[in-house]
């Protein structure tokens, strides 16, 4: 057992997600480098980086000359991209595939309609950023700057984003 600086005692793991959220809290998500400088930060190539794009796995922010910008929150979730490969070897089709999991319309509260109308709810396939939206609430939407897709930048957060989403629904079962 570890103790938090709130004097809370977890876990090894529990401490390892404080340590990862107080970390993204200090994250700028400002799109500060060129894909040449966070393909150097980050150690990989800007092919690399280029296939997560096409992947759907993130969205770079496009600079007005339509410029691949990157953030420190961008890098951050290219690390977490590269250790599910390189350390838990999850494939790149495992993380989209977990990624699609995702359950955005509780996130962002789509009304019955919306789900009846958003092909990210019916399909399992890829993540919800990587739909054509239409006649939905998503339709006006940047997928960007989504909740959604900004809500997951790091390794820990999928998790502790659906514990939160469940929480309501395992205090109404006790």
């Amino acid at each position: 057992m570890l103790a938090l600086s709130n004097g809370k005692n977890v876990g090894i793991h529990h401490y390892q997600l404080f340590i990862i959220k107080q970390k993204m809290k200090k994250l700028s998500t400002e799109p500060n480098y060129s894909i040449s400088t966070a393909a150097r930060l980050l150690g990989i190539s800007v092919h690399t980086i280029r296939m997560y794009e096409k992947e759907a796995l993130i969205i770079p922010f496009k600079s007005p000359g339509n410029q691949r910008r990157y953030s420190d929150m961008d890098l951050e979730r290219i690390r977490c991209i590269r250790r599910a490969i390189n350390e838990d070897k999850v494939g790149i089709e495992g993380i989209r595939r977990m990624l699609a999991l995702i359950p955005c319309w509780a996130i962002i509260n789509c009304t019955e309609k919306d789900r009846q109308n958003c092909d990210a709810f019916s399909n399992y396939m890829k993540p919800c950023w990587t739909y054509k939206h239409k006649n939905n609430l998503c339709h006006e939407r940047d997928c960007f700057e989504c909740e959604v897709y900004q809500s997951f930048g790091d390794c820990g957060s999928i998790k502790e984003k659906l514990i939160e989403l469940i929480k309501p629904v395992i205090t109404k079962s006790k």
